[in-house]
């Protein structure tokens, strides 16, 4: 298991080096000048060519890059061409938003999506059909535009839950709950469908295998075939579906925090992306990054727990 873990993380550090340079390459290339952007149409074309020089944007895009390398592998990502904000302090702001949504619209989705599946591969009929129904409205259906209904139904026409705005944690528990209560719900609602066919379809595998029987035979009772070895067997491809789920998540909060306005990292990434911010775009990057790792090396983990035959090897 140490192994796996270790390779994981030699990977790690391939990946955040390759994200890194061509999150900065596409960037710089990219149509846009943020100098133009901070100044103003009205900039004079020396007052742009100071600022440019100021900013080092006159360098070579390899210099750029490890002048901004150098800082990145002790944990300063630099400051924001805009707003000259440290990027660390801009992320580190709005992190917390963007996880505590992301974890609560995870932990939905895979309660629900495993409950709606077991129900469905036990007990099947009517339940089965409304599962397939239910994972086709939730890929068609835009969350962003779910979010939209969930805000006229809830916030504006029965006025029982606040429509747009962030309360910290720490701030205020109850606020906090209520302020995330709509955008879980619009992010999570693909989660559910997609958890629940994959948790269905994986119990009628489990179920139709050759131990069950031998479990029925020996007078095992059905709750504890299901929740002590089915489900556990059927759990590899679930918590695989789980750990892809979470890490899409990230980009569906970005229209959905626009939606919400919640002060989160994907709407921090789409205000650097339109001033051209360079700097912050690198850092949100390299932080999904981390993020998609952590989450891989989990999942690992997670599996070693499930399957012997992992920590094994």
């Amino acid at each position: 298991m140490l192994k796996i873990i270790g390779y994981r993380l030699g990977l790690a550090v391939v990946l955040l080096f390759v994200v890194s340079v061509l999150t900065f390459g596409l960037t710089a290339i990219a149509p846009g000048d943020p100098v133009a952007t901070i100044l103003g149409s009205g900039a004079t074309p020396e007052a742009v060519a100071a600022m440019r020089a100021s900013l080092g944007l006159d360098d070579p895009i390899a210099t750029q890059y490890w002048r901004w390398l150098q800082g990145a592998i002790v944990g300063d990502f630099g400051e924001s061409m805009v707003t000259a904000q440290p990027v660390a302090d801009a992320i580190g702001d709005r992190l917390p938003t963007t996880l505590s949504l992301v974890l609560l619209a995870t932990a939905v989705a895979a309660v629900a999506g495993i409950t709606l599946g077991m129900t469905s591969a036990i007990r099947g009929g009517i339940l089965g059909r409304v599962t397939d129904v239910l994972a086709v409205a939730g890929y068609v259906i835009p969350n962003f535009w779910l979010g939209l209904i969930l805000v006229l139904v809830f916030a504006v026409q029965l006025g029982v839950l606040p429509a747009t705005g962030y309360v910290g944690l720490t701030q205020d528990p109850a606020g906090w709950l209520r302020s995330l209560i709509l955008p879980v719900i619009a992010v999570s609602l693909m989660g559910v469908t997609a958890i629940a066919k994959q948790t269905r379809d994986a119990m009628r595998q489990v179920m139709g295998a050759e131990f069950v029987t031998v479990l029925r035979a020996d007078g095992f009772s059905e709750r504890r075939i299901i929740f002590s070895h089915a489900l556990r067997n059927a759990a590899i491809p679930i918590v695989t579906g789980t750990g892809v789920l979470f890490i899409g998540m990230f980009g569906a909060t970005v229209l959905v925090e626009s939606v919400f306005v919640l002060p989160g990292i994907g709407t921090l990434a789409v205000s650097a992306a339109r001033s051209g911010d360079i700097t912050t775009l690198q850092g949100v990057a390299v932080v999904f990054c981390i993020v998609v790792i952590v989450a891989n090396v989990l999942v690992d983990l997670i599996y070693g727990w499930l399957n012997p035959k992992v920590r094994a090897h």
